[in-house]
């Protein structure tokens, strides 16, 4: 359960955000705050995604030998990238 809250529930706070702002209608909060707060919020959650893309990845340690050790948690950090981007990619297509 507490994975779950971790890895899935906090960060889906970010894409939720995201759209609040994006369907806010324009006279709410004006046309240049909607779009510096939706890009905020985008930004704050491509590095958190980057962050979590980075701590799923170091449990693989390279060497001369090439063993791999996994991290139990890397499947978590990688649908908690996953989730992150969400925003990024949106605003992409937004954009």
């Amino acid at each position: 359960m507490k994975r779950v809250v971790y890895h899935v529930v906090l960060p889906a706070a970010m894409p939720v955000l995201f759209f609040i702002v994006a369907l806010t209608p324009v006279e709410v909060l004006g046309c240049f705050l909607r779009g510096l707060i939706a890009l905020l919020i985008s930004l704050v959650s491509g590095l958190a995604a980057l962050a979590a893309a980075i701590i799923g990845t170091k449990g693989t340690k390279g060497g001369a030998q090439g063993r791999v050790h996994h991290d139990r948690n890397r499947l978590w950090w990688v649908l908690s990238t996953l989730i992150l981007v969400i925003p990024v990619i949106a605003m992409i297509i937004l954009a």
